[in-house]
Order: C-alpha cells, then sequence, then structure tokens
C-alpha cells in the first residue's frame, strides 16, 4: 500500500487534485448519471449509484450538482449511452498501467488512449495482461495531523473494513468494494472527516523506478487522467523515498 500512499501524497503536494476539480466533477457526474441509469435513482436500492454519490460527497461536490446528474438520467429521452471499456498496458520502466473509461464513442477513447500513451514512451496491451497483478478496493484518507492511527484503526475496523496503515502523514483505511459505502458513512456518522475516497485498483507488487522514469509515468498518467473519457488510471508504481517531482 506504501506505493498508494506517496502517489496520493505527491498527487496532493502538486496541487493536481485543487487544480483539476473541475474535470474530477465532470467524471463523477458522468458516474451517478450511469450509475442512475443502470440500476434506478435510489441510492437505498442502487448500490452502485450510493456509492458514486459518497464519492462525489467526498470530493465536496455541490448536492445540486448530484441531484442534477440522477434527473438527467432519469429524465424524458435517457441521458446519452456510456461503455465502460477498460484498457492495459505498460509505461516507461515496465510499470503496468490500466485505464478505466467511461464513453459514448468507443473509436475515440481508443484512439485517445493508444495516442496518449505511445507518445509517451508507453504501450497498450492485450486484456488481461497485467489486470491480474491488482485487486479492487475502496481506499480512504485521513490526515495523520487530525487523528491518530490508533483511532481511526478501532473505528474502521468495528465498522468492517479490512485494514488500517500510515505512511507519510496519511492513514489509509482500506475496504472491500462492497464494504466501502458502509464504512465511510459510518465514519462520517462517528465523527471523522476524510481527505479523500474512492473506489480504486491496488497492485499486489510494486515497480520502483529512478527520478527520470518515475515522472515520465506520473506524465502518461496525468495526461491520460485529462482525456474526457477517461475515469481512473491505476498502476503499480512505487515511488522512490528520495522522489523528486518535475516542476
Amino acid at each position: 500500500m506504501s506505493g498508494h500512499s506517496k502517489w496520493a501524497t505527491i498527487k496532493h503536494a502538486k496541487g493536481i487534485a485543487d487544480a483539476k476539480r473541475g474535470q474530477k466533477f465532470t467524471k463523477l457526474i458522468k458516474e451517478i448519471t450511469v450509475a442512475a441509469k443502470q440500476g434506478g435513482p435510489d441510492p437505498n436500492s442502487n448500490a452502485t449509484l450510493r456509492t458514486a454519490i459518497l464519492k462525489a460527497k467526498a470530493e465536496n461536490m455541490p448536492k445540486d450538482n448530484i441531484e442534477r446528474a440522477i434527473k438527467k438520467a432519469t429524465g424524458e429521452g435517457g441521458a446519452t449511452n456510456y461503455f465502460e471499456l477498460t484498457y492495459e498496458g505498460y509505461a516507461p520502466g515496465g510499470v503496468a498501467i490500466i485505464i478505466d473509461t467511461l464513453t459514448d464513442n468507443k473509436n475515440r477513447t481508443a484512439a485517445d488512449v493508444r495516442s496518449t500513451l505511445t507518445k509517451l514512451g508507453g504501450s497498450l496491451g492485450s486484456t488481461g495482461c497485467v489486470s491480474y497483478m491488482f485487486q479492487t478496493k475502496g481506499i480512504i484518507t485521513y490526515s495523520e495531523e487530525k487523528y491518530t492511527e490508533d483511532q481511526i484503526l478501532e473505528a474502521a475496523l468495528d465498522n468492517g473494513a479490512e485494514d488500517v496503515s500510515t505512511s507519510d502523514g496519511v492513514i489509509e483505511v482500506t475496504t472491500a468494494p462492497a464494504d466501502f459505502a458502509t464504512v465511510l458513512e459510518a465514519m462520517q456518522a462517528a465523527g471523522f472527516e476524510q481527505e479523500s475516497a474512492d473506489i480504486q485498483k491496488i497492485a499486489d507488487q510494486t515497480v520502483t523506478l529512478d527520478n527520470e522514469k518515475a515522472n515520465k509515468v506520473l506524465k502518461i498518467v496525468e495526461r491520460l487522467e485529462d482525456l474526457e473519457d477517461v475515469q481512473m488510471v491505476s498502476t503499480n508504481l512505487d515511488l522512490p523515498d528520495d522522489f523528486e517531482a518535475e516542476a
């Protein structure tokens, strides 16, 4: 898990989270719309929608935005038809990379993903070439400046979390995907304010690269995340302890 924690820390240190908040909202709205269209507008009976709403709230998305996304899915004429497509491949240094997308144009998405990867030294692989290296988990993070690991540990495990770990000032709670919403809601009800909350693909084993190659991988991740159809990018990169991000 250490690779994930470092990556989260680096992202926040570079200010990416704030700079791309609008972009993040767009992706979350798409996720909410698709979930509502597929499983209905009631989050109490639609677990996928409930999870998407909780993720949006964790990013401080306004309630009106969430309600509009649900109405868009169930309104007259319905929402745009989106396809869930996952691409697998390799970044520089042999790093495994998975790109999850929601798209209304398969050809556009495939071309954009392939072009972004190849231009920056990566390559697309066949389905299943790297996905076996990853597990899907719910990840909820807390600041060690606000809480101790023992505080989070007791509350999280009591409410069904799988694990709690700390790295670089970030306390990370891991859950099974099906338990993510329950654990997050229970932690919020207990008064714990999370820094982030998401469903992610976590690598079983990581690859550590030198500064130059690690920055090349991060550049690919950022460029892929900039693509309209890309919802999430996962890698098995573990940043070295002396990592320095390029300005």
